[in-house]
C-alpha cells in the first residue's frame, strides 16, 4: 500500500463535516439559522460523489453504484429541505417523495454490493448463511422494538412521516448489515476489504443517528441528516482513497476465507435471552414479543445447530472415505492397482514370520517392452502393463499376492507350490493380449527365490532378481531358481562391469581380425572384426566374460559403438595400403541392445562418413534371436540396409529358426554355425541341415559361409556340398591387423603368414 498522504477532496470532505458538526453542537445549545446546516448538505454531497467516481479501476462497478447511491441521498437531502423551508414537514420528518429519494440512494449501494463477485459457497453454507441472517434481523428488530418503536410510537403519533423515518431507518440499517456479511461470508472480490468496512459504517452511522431523531424534538430547526449525511459523505471519501491507493499497490491474492465457526448466533440468543429477563423483571408492556424473538433466534439457531451437526457428519464419512483411499494409494500402484513395494515387504515379512517353509518370492520382467513404448507409444505400454497385472493376479492362488515394483517389472509372494503357479502364469501369458487397439504377445523372464530361516524380504528380493537376470541371458520366456553361484557370477560381472568403464577410456581393448575366405583355396574375401581386452592387473578376459556384463549393464552400446568406428577405420587403412587386395567386407557384431536403440542406423551413417569407408564394405552381423520379434530393431536393420550396407545373420538355426524371418529381415549373408559344422562329415542330421540351408540361401540368393570350419575334411565336405565361403582355424585364427596385410593361402587351403 503506497504511504498515505492528505488529498484535496479528502480534505475538503473532513473541513465540510467538521463544520457541520460544530454547528450541529451550537445548535444543540442555542437556536441558529437552519439553511447553514442545510448548506453543508450541498457541500458535502458532490465531494463524495466526486471521490467515489474516481475511486480507481479495481471494482470500477461498484464504484460507480457509490457514487450513484450518493446522488439519490443528495437529492433526498435537497428534498428534505424543500420540506422543511415550504412547512410541508417539520423537524425530523420527512415527505414520502424524500424518503423515495433516501431509499433509492441507499438501493443503489445495495445493487453495487450484490454487483462485487464474491466466493463460491456451497448449498448447505447458503443455508447456514440465511439462518445467520434471519437470526441477526429477528435479534435487530426485537430490540428494535423494545428499546425505540414505543418512543417512536410517541414521537410520530403514528403519522406518514414517521412511517417513512422509519422506513429510511431500516432501510440503512439492512445496507449496513449487508456489506459487514459481504465481507465476512462471500468475501470482496476486486474491492478493498477495509474500504467496505468503512462504506458499511455508513448504514450504522445513518440507522443510528437516524434512531435518535425523537431526542431533537424539541429543536425543529435542528435535522439529524445536517450531520448524518456530511459524515456519511466523509466515510465515502475515506473509503474511496482506501480503494484508490490499493488499486496503485495492485491488487493482492484474496485471502482465504475464514472457517472458523461463527459467534453471532450464541450471541443473537445470549442477548435476547437477557432481553426478555431484563423485560420479565421489569414488567413491560413489550414482554410477549421480546419472548417471542427471543423463541425464534432460540428456534433458528437450533435449526442451523443440526444442520451443521449433520454436516460435520457427511464431512467425516467423507474424511473417512478419503483417508481410506489416501491409504490404498499410499500402498498400490496408480496404475495397475497392484500393491506396492511397501505392501509387498511388509506381506513377505509376515510370511517368513509364519515359517519359510511354503515362501517363495519371484520377480516377474517382461522381455522387449521398450520397444513397445517405442514403437506403439506409452499409452500402449500403459495398457499392457495394467492387462498384464490383470492376467497374473487371475492365475495367484488365495494367500499370495502381486505387486508392479516400477517399469514392467513385478513381485510375487507365493505361498504354495510355485512351479504350478508359474507355469499357468508362463501359459497365460504367452496368450495375446489386448492393449490400446493392438494384440501382444508377450513373454517374461522370470526369477524364482525360495525363503531359508533367517531370511528377509529384502534378501529375497535381491535374490529373485539376481535369478531373472539369469533367466534374461538364457533367452526370453524362461524361469530360473536362484543358486548362490549366481551370485558369484553376479559379483564377478559387476566387477567386469566396472573395469570396463575404465578400458573405454584408457586403451585396454584392441581389435583382432579373423579372415573369411573363398573356397576351396582358401583366398581372402572379408574379415570379422572381434574384441579383446587385456586387463593391466588380470591379463587377457575372454569375451564371454566381459560381453554378458556389458549387455546387463548397457555398456554393449558405448562399447559397439568403438568396435564399429574402430573397424571401419581399419577398413579405410588396408583400403589405402592393400589396394585391390583389401578385405572387400569388413564384420562388425552388433548386439541385439544396439539395435533396440532407436537412431542406431543414424550412427552408423554418421561412422561411414567420418570414415570415409563405402557403405558396400561395411557388413553388420546380428543373431536371429536379435530381430525375431520385430519392432526397433527390425526397423533399425531395414534402415541400416537402405544405407548399401550388407547384413548378415549370425547362427542361424540355434534359435528361434523362423524361415519367415528371411522374407522380413533385409539379410544378405546367412552364417551357418559351427554346431552345424562339426558333425557335417558324419552324413548325419546335421549333415542334412547343413545342406538345406544352403538350398535356402541360394534360393533366396543369400551368401552362406560356414562358421567353425577346423579342419581339412570339413572343408572338402562343405565344398562338395557347394559352400564357397568359410572361416574357422582350420584357415586362420583372429589375428592383429597388420597381419590381414600379409595373410595369403596356402595351396591346401590353409593360409600363410608371411
Amino acid at each position: 500500500m503506497p504511504r498515505w498522504r492528505l488529498t484535496r477532496t479528502l480534505a475538503a470532505s473532513i473541513g465540510v463535516d467538521a463544520v457541520a458538526w460544530v454547528w450541529f453542537g451550537i445548535g444543540l445549545v442555542t437556536p441558529t439559522p437552519p439553511a447553514v446546516g442545510w448548506a453543508m448538505l450541498m457541500f458535502a454531497v458532490p465531494i463524495a460523489v466526486y471521490a467515489g467516481w474516481r475511486a480507481g479501476a479495481a471494482g470500477r462497478t461498484f464504484w460507480r453504484y457509490a457514487s450513484a447511491g450518493m446522488v439519490g441521498l443528495g437529492l433526498a437531502s435537497i428534498s428534505a429541505a424543500r420540506d422543511f423551508f415550504s412547512g410541508e414537514q417539520v423537524g425530523q420528518h420527512i415527505g414520502g417523495v424524500t424518503a423515495g429519494l433516501y431509499v433509492t440512494g441507499l438501493m443503489a449501494f445495495l445493487l453495487g454490493l450484490l454487483r462485487i463477485p464474491g466466493a463460491k459457497r456451497t448449498r448447505i453454507e447458503w443455508i447456514r448463511f440465511g439462518l445467520d441472517v434471519a437470526t441477526m434481523v429477528v435479534t435487530v428488530t426485537t430490540f428494535s422494538w423494545y428499546l425505540i418503536l414505543p418512543r417512536w410510537e410517541r414521537w410520530t403519533q403514528g403519522t406518514a412521516a414517521g412511517a417513512a423515518s422509519i422506513v429510511v431507518i431500516t432501510t440503512a440499517a439492512i445496507i449496513g448489515m449487508l456489506a459487514f456479511v459481504k465481507v465476512s461470508f462471500t468475501g470482496t472480490g476486486p474491492i478493498d476489504r477495509r474500504a467496505l468496512y468503512i462504506l458499511a459504517m455508513t448504514g450504522a452511522v445513518g440507522a443510528g443517528g437516524g434512531a435518535l431523531a425523537p431526542l431533537l424534538a424539541d429543536r425543529p430547526y435542528l435535522n439529524t441528516g445536517h450531520v448524518l449525511l456530511p459524515t456519511t459523505s466523509l466515510l465515502v471519501c475515506v473509503a474511496a482513497d482506501r480503494q484508490r491507493r490499493a488499486s496503485r499497490a495492485g491488487i493482492p491474492a484474496p485471502r482465504p476465507l475464514s472457517r472458523r465457526p461463527s459467534v453471532m448466533p450464541y450471541t443473537a440468543v445470549l442477548a435476547t435471552g437477557a432481553l426478555l429477563l431484563s423485560a420479565a423483571a421489569s414488567g413491560a408492556g413489550h414482554l410477549l414479543v421480546v419472548a417471542t424473538g427471543s423463541v425464534v433466534v432460540t428456534l433458528l439457531v437450533a435449526i442451523r445447530q443440526v444442520i451443521a451437526l449433520r454436516d460435520n457428519a457427511r464431512l467425516l464419512d467423507d474424511l473417512d472415505a478419503r483417508q481410506r483411499e489416501l491409504a490404498h494409494q499410499a500402498g498400490h500402484d496408480s496404475l495397475t492397482g497392484l500393491a506396492n513395494r511397501a505392501v509387498l515387504v511388509r506381506e513377505i515379512t509376515a510370511a517368513l514370520d509364519d515359517g519359510p517353509a511354503d515362501v517363495t518370492v519371484a520377480l516377474l520382467d517382461l522381455d522387449d517392452f521398450k520397444e513397445i513404448n517405442d514403437d506403439l507409444g506409452h499409452p500402449v505400454g500403459d495398457a499392457l502393463l495394467a492387462a498384464v497385472g490383470a492376467r497374473v493376479t487371475a492365475q495367484l492362488p488365495a494367500g499370495c499376492l502381486v505387486a508392479r515394483l516400477g517399469g514392467d517389472e513385478y513381485a510375487l509372494l507365493l505361498r504354495t507350490d510355485h512351479a504350478t503357479t508359474i507355469a499357468a502364469i508362463a501359459a497365460d501369458l504367452r496368450r495375446p493380449v489386448r492393449a490400446g487397439g493392438h494384440e501382444l504377445v508377450v513373454e517374461a523372464s522370470i526369477g524364482l527365490a525360495p525363503a531359508q530361516y533367517g531370511d528377509t524380504a529384502d534378501e529375497l528380493l535381491r535374490r529373485a532378481d539376481v535369478a531373472m537376470y539369469e533367466a534374461k541371458s538364457l533367452g526370453k520366456g524362461r524361469h530360473v531358481i536362484y543358486h548362490e553361484r549366481m551370485d558369484h557370477r553376479t559379483a564377478e560381472q559387476s566387477r567386469v562391469a566396472a573395469d570396463l568403464r575404465g578400458a573405454l577410456d584408457t586403451d585396454q581393448l584392441h581389435l583382432l581380425y579373423q579372415p573369411i575366405v573363398e573356397m576351396p583355396g582358401g583366398e581372402l574375401f572379408g574379415v570379422e572384426a572381434l574384441i579383446r581386452w587385456t586387463h593391466p592387473q588380470r591379463g587377457p578376459i575372454g569375451p564371454g566374460l566381459f560381453i554378458p556384463a556389458a549387455e546387463r549393464t548397457g555398456l554393449i552400446v558405448p562399447l559397439g559403438a568403438w568396435i564399429l568406428e574402430e573397424a571401419c577405420r581399419q577398413a579405410v587403412r588396408w583400403r589405402q595400403e592393400m589396394g585391390d587386395a583389401a578385405p572387400r567386407t569388413v564384420t562388425v557384431n552388433v548386439s541385439a541392445r544396439q539395435l533396440r536403440e532407436a537412431g542406431f542406423a543414424g550412427e552408423v551413417d554418421a561412422v561411414l562418413q567420418r570414415t570415409g569407408l563405402p557403405a558396400s564394405v561395411l557388413t553388420v552381423e546380428v543373431t536371429e534371436t536379435a530381430v525375431f520379434d520385430g519392432g526397433t530393431a527390425l526397423d533399425e536393420l531395414k534402415a541400416i540396409a537402405a544405407l548399401g550396407v550388407k547384413i548378415a545373420l549370425d547362427d542361424f538355426g540355434t534359435g528361434h529358426s523362423s524361415l519367415g524371418l528371411l522374407r522380413t529381415c533385409p539379410a544378405d549373408i546367412l552364417k551357418v554355425d559351427k554346431s552345424f559344422v562339426d558333425d557335417v562329415t558324419e552324413n548325419g542330421e546335421p549333415a542334412v541341415i547343413v545342406a538345406a540351408l544352403l538350398t535356402i540361401s541360394e534360393g533366396m540368393r543369400l551368401r552362406a559361409v560356414a562358421e567353425g570350419v577346423e579342419t581339412a575334411a570339413q572343408a572338402a565336405e562343405l565344398h562338395r556340398l557347394g559352400y564357397r565361403y568359410a572361416q574357422g582355424y582350420h584357415y586362420a585364427r583372429p589375428m592383429p591387423a597388420e597381419a590381414i596385410n600379409a595373410y595369403r593361402p596356402a595351396g591346401d587351403g590353409h593360409r600363410v603368414a608371411a
